[in-house]
């Protein structure tokens, strides 16, 4: 049976499943199929993410926020012509369809090239905070080189772009540096590039950036190295690109519920009261691509923290974006977090 098929969902299947079969299927995309075995739209990680910015509900249908007018191409097209117009309109998956629009084969990049090339994008890892919140931990140890599960977090961090593809690192350091330096060396042992950001004094989140000596080509991923998560990294690459965006910053959704009955006023007029209401914001989840021309922003050996850094592309007049997380995300910034961490690191990390 056609791998393809499993991808295959109708109009009014719920986001939710969609979701599961991305997460599980290996083509990274549904293809939206009538009664009549027509296409009738697509659903990438990309367009659940813009949905979950719409504030759409996952129960919803797919239709919501399908993508009705996807690319196709004809059973006609060979490989290499598929490949050329997938780079040149930066996608990763395209239908192949009959003259009746019925699916027929799905053609994606990462089964039409090598899976095991390297990514190009270089990956910065912030490891130079003092951890402080953290103590008497942190007293003898960087907060990046705590022990949650069998290693050290950062090496799980470490780890997991590299079963992603990426094997080309910078990692920031400061407190205790000597002990990162001593653990990951040059990276040989997992088949990566490891270069050191020696920050003399703490730059903050963004800082360090101003350390990097030659100008990469891609863009940068840059990740704070107290966090675990099991976001798909080229997804935000992907959506980073699809957006055309200059800087895109991953984002979690945060609830506040405010332990009171608001009174709503009108004049000196009670006009309703919510009792205990919840609040939803969008906040910074650590995980960031930047362009190479950001670099420019910052300036060597100058603190600056990434909120100030996107003010600056925003001043700057150019395309920010934000990547909605759904995956698994904790910060172990404090002691709670850390046995969190704990707790539900086998759950999440050893499968």
């Amino acid at each position: 049976m056609k791998t393809w098929k499993r991808a295959v969902i109708t109009p009014d299947t719920a986001i939710m499943e969609a979701i599961r079969i991305l997460d599980e299927a290996s083509m990274q995309i549904c293809l939206v199929v009538n009664s009549d075995d027509v296409l009738v739209g697509t659903i990438t990680d990309g367009d659940i993410r813009r949905g979950i910015l719409r504030k759409v509900a996952l129960t919803d249908p797919v239709q919501k926020i399908m993508n009705n007018s996807p690319q196709t191409v004809g059973p006609e097209k060979h490989d290499q012509e598929i490949l050329d117009l997938m780079a040149h309109l930066q996608i990763h998956q395209i239908p192949v369809i009959d003259e009746a629009g019925r699916v027929l084969d799905l053609k994606a990049v990462n089964h039409l090239v090598s899976s095991h090339v390297s990514k190009p994008n270089w990956v910065v890892l912030m490891a130079g905070g003092l951890g402080s919140r953290l103590h008497p931990l942190t007293e003898n140890l960087p907060k990046p080189m705590i022990p949650v599960g069998p290693k050290p977090v950062l090496e799980t961090i470490l780890e997991n772009f590299i079963e992603q593809g990426f094997r080309k690192f910078y990692i920031s350091v400061n407190y205790k540096a000597e002990i990162v330096k001593q653990h990951f060396a040059d990276g040989g042992r997992w088949g990566a590039e490891i270069r050191y950001l020696h920050e003399k004094t703490p730059l903050g989140t963004a800082g360090p950036l101003g350390l990097i000596e030659e100008i990469p080509p891609d863009p940068l991923l840059v990740m704070n190295g107290d966090l675990l998560t099991r976001v798909k990294f080229e997804n935000i690459l992907a959506y980073h690109r699809e957006r055309g965006a200059t800087a895109t910053m991953a984002v979690r959704e945060y609830d506040f519920q405010v332990p009171f009955g608001v009174v709503r006023i009108e004049d000196t007029n009670i006009v309703g009261i919510d009792e205990k209401p919840v609040h939803k914001f969008f906040v910074n989840a650590g995980i960031y691509v930047i362009e190479p021309d950001v670099l420019a922003l910052t300036d060597r050996g100058q603190y600056q923290d990434m909120p100030n850094l996107f003010q600056s592309i925003i001043d700057a007049e150019k395309m920010t974006s934000v990547f909605p997380v759904r995956e698994y995300w904790l910060d172990i910034g404090r002691l709670d977090d850390l046995d969190q961490a704990k707790r539900e690191f086998d759950d999440n990390f050893n499968n």
